[in-house]
Order: C-alpha cells, then structure tokens, then sequence
C-alpha cells in the first residue's frame, strides 16, 4: 500500500509540474479566454501627403458591425427579426446572416465592414428599438484618397484588412499599418460580459507612421492634364506616361500613367471596359477578363514597362562621344541617306529617317536633324567595348532601386558585352547609337538624361522625402543620393548647349517643345515596336520627347511617352510632333510655378501673351493709349465719347497685337458663337478665322513666328458654342521638321 502510494504521488507531482510549470503559458490562456472577451480598437493607417504637406491618402473613422451567434441562442433572440433589419440596412444577404448565426460556439461573425457615420446610426438604432444584445459594433478605419485618381499608381491602395496592396501603401505597409489596440472585459461562466465596472483593461492603439513623398500635386496636376491632352489629341491606343524629375537630386515630382483609376474605388474599371466585359456571356471567362482589365490599370507604365527610346537616346551617344573625345563639335558628318554596317548585309544597309540624306552636317546639326547615319558613325567612333562601359555607368543594365513596391520596376533588355562587342559584327552598336534594338523602363530613361543635364553625376531616383512617427520624430529620411559620375561638368554644358538648339527655332526636331522665356533643351524619340511588327506585319510606334530646363541651369527633366498613337492625317507619328508639345506645356508651367522667371528675347516679347486691361468707363482717348502700353490695338464701334463696352472683357488673354473693340454709347453684342475647327491652320488664318466670328486667338507653344507653326489642339472644340468676344486659345506646332526620330 506504501508503495502504490508512493506511485500515486510521484505521478501525481509529475503531472501538476507538466501543468503549472511546463503548460502554464497554454492553461492560462485558456482561463483567459473562458473568462474575458477583447475588442479590437483599429489603429489609424498613417497619413500620406505631398512635399507640401497636401493629404493623398488618409484614414478615417469607420465602423463593424458583428453578431454574437452564442448570444442570439443564450438571450433567446429573434434571428429572423435580427436578419431582417440588417439585412435592409447594410444591404447583404438575409440568409447569410442567419447561417452565420448557427455557429452558436462563436461570439463574433463580421457582418460589416467599412460602415460610415449613417449606416452605423441606422444600426445603432435597429440595436435599441429592439434591445438586442447580440449585435455589436466597434471602430475601424477606413482609407480615402481626396485626389481620387492623381498619382494613383504612385499611391496604391489599400485591401479591406488595411493592407497595402500598391504603390506607396505597399512598399511601406509595415510603416504606416500602426499597431492595433484591446479592451479586455471579463465574461460571466455563461460566456456573456459582465457589467463594465466589474473589470476593463485598455490597450491604447498605435497609429501608423507618416509618409511625405517627393510628389507635388500641383505638378502631378499639370502633368496628368497634359499627358491626358497628348493621348486624346493623338489617339495613343494604349495611354502612355509622363516623369517630371528634379535632375540634381533624382526626387520624382510628378509620375503619371494613363489608363488611370479612383483610388476610392480601385476595383472599378473604365466605362469602355465594363461595357466591353459585360457582353461576356461565360461567366468564367467574364471573370478573368476584369481581372485583367483591372491589373492594365493598375500597372505603372513609367516604372513597369520597357520601351526602345529611340533618338532620345542619342543624348547619351553624344554625351559619351564627346567625354571620349571621340567627336567635336566643329566636324563634319556626311549623310546619304544610307550606310553600309559590318555584319549587315550590302542588300540590307542602315537607313537613315531621312532617305534622301542630310548631307555634311556638324555635330549640333546631327542632333538638330537627328540624323540615324550621323550618329552611327558617332557611336562606332566610341567602339563597342567603352560604349557598353557607358551604358552601364548610367545605370541602363540595372534597377533604378525607385522606392516603389519590390518587383514593381522592370528589368531592360540587353545583349550579353559578348554578343554586343563582337569585333565581326557593328549592327548592334550601330543601332543602339540611335536608340534601337533594346528596351530600357522610362524612370531608367530620365535618371540617364538627369546626369546629362545636371554635370555629370547619375542621381538616384526617389519618390519618399521622409517619414515621422505620432511624436514627429523623423524615423527615416532619403537624402539625395549619387550614384556616381557619369560625365565631366564641360561635357554636360556642351550636350545641354546643343540639345538647347534641336529645341531652338532653328529647326530642329524638337521645337515642339519650345516655350517663350525659357531655355529648354531635350530630344525627340520615334520608334516601330520591334517584336509587334514582326509576329502581325502591323506597324506600332512609341513616341517620345525628353527635355530639362533651363538649358544653362538645369532644374527639371521631363519625359513624355505616347504608346501607339495613331496619324489622324494632320499630323505624323513624331515623337517631335506628338510628345514634344505636351512637354512645352508642362515645362511652361511647372518652372513658373517653381519661381524661374522667364526671360524673353526681344522677338518673344512682341509676341507673348498680354492680359487685357479695364477699358470700361475710360475715355476713348485714355483707353486707347492704356491698350497701348499693352502691345494691342483698338477699334471704336459707336459715336461716344466714353467706353461702355469692350471685346475682349478684362483680365482675358490675348496674343500680343491684338486689336480689342472699344464700344462707345454702345453695348457688345452677347450672341452665342459657334467655334471652328482650327486645326493645321496657321497663326495667321486661325486668327482671320476666329475674327470673322467675332473671336479671338491666344497661342503657345511654337514660337507664332515660325514659318512652320500650326495649330494643333484648342481650348474649345469645334462645334461648342461660346459667348461673342471669347478667346480661344491654341497650342500651336512646328510641322516644317517631320523627322520621325
């Protein structure tokens, strides 16, 4: 009996050691949860803003709302009632409800999620009118976006659980999720709470870290509304984007993509979209169709996708020619209109765009002409091996590293140094001299040029300036960062000169991009998408323009890119004539906005915009003279001696030398006017045409004295109607030089 006592002991000690000592951690959280029921407090997802502290994304207070099954069945509650109501408010399935309510071991089923202010009050109400104790609501966040669809790709979204699914929400999730907070209340042994002064303990949440992004809405804004012009005006099949670039510290100010989307609805897609998948009868197929249609939109063709460049990269064979001394800017390079190339063929000879040829030319008139012979030659004088070397040192083969999510940016496409230096075989080297043949990403693109424009120094891309925690601590901040030195300060100024001329009024294939008071410099990019053209026979293009201002003090870059526009007979498939305007455009506004003060030539100031002043009241004699002072004309309609009237009203904007009509005794006519299709008219014509209607003409873009310039998009499309007297205001281009590259 001693014995067997002594048994029953020891295993007995055996066994509380195993349970209070070895499982104490397990039983006690079993006691824990028998005995308290927690709710979730949500933390607040931080805060996403602009350089300038604008908000982009933010998080709000919400609410879910969730039924207690054990309860329904302990308090003896009308399931049918309580599926009824809710149902009705929060517009789900009634039958859903009452399946989740079977599962009566369970104290918590999401009936809701994301409720704003007016729902949660219709079921705080349906709770007290029928005293139910089973349904429960407790607070949540819910991410906005006050923007809507600027700089969404850069953004990104958020899922229902507040996790990044995109963009910036992504790549810096653990940052601004916070930590979630507890109430722990003790339950009752039936599993109900019990009264709240009994016991509580408060967790308090942690909210998110806060992002400020290089980003700047204005910019952001002014580029997605010249990116979104460029593609409707040129019918670009497939969108395009658009990167505004500080060049001195690599920080993106603006990033576009179009197809865009809400950020507040990510799931929607385009009307066209819809309605095309809509007529999908399998169901699976319709399924996978706006999966795709939604993942198309969400992609950032700036950072995602790979182009050929085309002759905008011809920036970066003459950059490197000239750190070589492999060219100088006082020779000569001929142009036939074609060449022989080793490792081509005698019947298969590199063309230039321009079959006819473009004879001798200096350096600066290769670029002004962009010229594919002239810049093969250059590129064979730099030789395979160092041109390759060059590529690399501006960062070509690799990830740029841009703080977006991990997988985001696209690798380019390159030969093996192999393949490409092979000593039997030019063809390759010829044609990348002229930007053909490989693909790069666009953010790779413009972090090249940036080196180009800014002495030398390849910058390393960023789109995070900082990020503070609730305290206002900086926990991380992304200081400009060089990744090395491309280029020799006298190298830079002589590109930056000669790019300043392809721009210029002289001809060159990017004056396009021209912009009075303002030194802009840059290259025009046209290319037929290899590998479509050989699978379909079908010719496609990409388009492109980059350019950095000013030319002497480079402070941005930007770069435009239009995929497969289409020639609606006006105009040809140029990046000079497609992308190069909507790059004016936005250097003629952004560096304005950014304090850079124009400075006109005296041909410029004749011509530049001139705001109408207050004529009204005046004497004839005063209001005449006070036109004047403003470069712009008068005529009298009337026999008073005082103005009662005036075309254009005050404060509207007119091209210098306009002539305003003074009303004396008289008032001005308030017709509606029908508007004219201005489009390939010249400066001249479109103004007669506008005049006849009692309209008025206000120009940007190619300088108006340029032979050349024509109109190619308007302010007022044709057959709107306008009040008599309104200005239109034109872009105008240059279509003397045609060049395709």
């Amino acid at each position: 009996m001693i014995v067997c006592g002594i048994v029953a002991f020891i295993v007995l000690g055996a066994n509380l050691y195993k349970i209070q000592i070895n499982e104490h951690d397990k039983y006690e959280q079993m006691a824990v949860e028998q005995q308290t029921r927690s709710t979730t407090i949500a933390a607040s997802r931080g805060t996403i803003t602009d350089k300038n502290g604008n908000t982009l994304a933010m998080s709000a207070t919400a609410y879910t709302v969730f039924l207690s099954p054990h309860d329904v069945e302990y308090y003896k509650e009308d399931i049918n009632a309580i599926a009824d109501g809710l149902s009705r408010i929060l517009d789900i399935d009634r039958d859903s409800i009452i399946e989740k309510s079977k599962d009566t071991a369970s104290y918590y089923k999401t009936l809701a999620k994301k409720l704003e202010d007016d729902k949660t009050e219709q079921v705080r109400q349906f709770i007290s009118d029928g005293g139910y104790k089973s349904i429960h609501i407790e607070n949540d966040t819910k991410r906005y976006y006050p923007y809507g669809s600027l700089a969404c790709h850069v953004i990104g979204f958020v899922g229902t659980d507040n996790t990044g699914l995109d963009g910036i929400e992504s790549r810096y999730d653990s940052y601004l999720t916070g930590t979630d907070g507890r109430s722990v209340r003790l339950t009752a042994n039936n599993g109900t709470e019990m009264l709240l002064d009994s016991y509580e303990d408060y967790y308090d949440a942690i909210d998110g870290d806060d992002i400020e992004l290089t980003l700047d809405v204005t910019i952001q804004s002014i580029a997605e509304k010249y990116l979104e012009q460029a593609i409707v005006d040129n019918r670009a099949q497939n969108g395009g984007c658009c990167i505004v670039m500080d060049v001195n510290t690599g920080a993106v100010l603006a990033m576009a993509s179009k197809n865009d989307y809400d950020l507040n609805n990510y799931l929607e897609v385009s009307d066209a979209d819809r309605e095309r998948i809509e007529l999908i009868e399998d169901e699976e197929a319709r399924s996978e169709e706006l999966k795709a249609a939604r993942l198309k939109q969400w992609r950032n063709k700036a950072v995602s996708d790979t182009y050929e460049p085309g002759s905008v990269f011809k920036i970066i064979t003459m950059a490197m020619a000239l750190e070589e001394n492999a060219v100088s800017e006082t020779e000569d390079f001929y142009c036939g209109g074609k060449m022989q190339v080793l490792g081509r063929t005698a019947d298969n000879p590199l063309n230039c765009w321009k079959h006819a040829g473009h004879g001798s030319q200096t350096l600066k008139e290769a670029a002004m002409h962009s010229c594919n012979v002239a810049f093969a030659n250059i590129g064979m004088r730099v030789g395979a091996s160092r041109f390759y070397d060059y590529v690399e040192a501006f960062g070509l083969f690799d990830k740029t590293g841009l703080d977006l999510p991990t997988g985001a940016e696209a690798s380019s496409q390159w030969w093996s140094r192999e393949a490409f230096c092979r000593p039997y075989d030019l063809s390759s080297l010829a044609a990348a001299s002229f930007g053909q043949t490989f693909n790069v990403t666009p953010i790779q693109m413009i972090t090249a040029i940036s080196a180009v424009a800014n002495g030398g120094y390849l910058p390393e891309p960023h789109i995070v300036n900082k990020i503070t925690n609730n305290n206002g601590e900086t926990v991380y901040s992304n200081e400009h960062k060089v990744v090395r030195q491309v280029l020799s300060n006298a190298t830079s100024k002589k590109v930056c000169e000669i790019l300043e001329a392809v721009v210029g009024e002289d001809g060159g294939t990017g004056s396009n991009a021209y912009v009075a008071g303002y030194r802009v410099a840059g290259k025009t990019g046209t290319t037929t998408k290899t590998t479509v053209y050989a699978a379909t026979g079908i010719k496609e293009y990409m388009v492109s323009f980059c350019g950095f201002a000013p030319a002497d003090d480079p402070q941005i870059a930007v770069l435009v890119i239009l995929d497969n526009p289409v020639n609606d007979g006006q105009i040809y498939v140029s990046g000079g004539v497609m992308a190069a305007p909507a790059v004016g455009k936005i250097i003629g506004e952004v560096l304005p906005y950014l304090g850079v003060e124009p400075v006109y030539t005296d041909g410029e100031a004749s011509m530049i915009d001139v705001t109408v002043p207050r004529l009204v009241d005046l004497s004839i004699s005063d209001a005449t003279a006070k036109a004047a002072e403003k470069g712009l004309g008068v005529r009298t309609v009337g026999d008073g001696d005082t103005v009662t009237g005036q075309l254009p009203a005050a404060n509207a904007e007119v091209t210098a030398g306009t002539e305003i009509i003074l009303y004396a005794g008289e008032t001005a006519p308030e017709d509606e006017v029908t508007v004219p299709n201005l489009k390939g008219m010249s400066v001249t014509k479109a103004r007669q045409t506008l005049a006849d209607k009692g309209l008025y003409l206000d120009t940007s873009g190619a300088s108006p004295s340029n032979d050349g310039a024509a109109v190619s998009s308007q302010s007022v499309q044709e057959g709107e109607t306008v009040k008599y007297g309104s200005v239109i205001k034109v872009f105008l281009a240059d279509g003397s030089n045609i060049g395709q590259y």
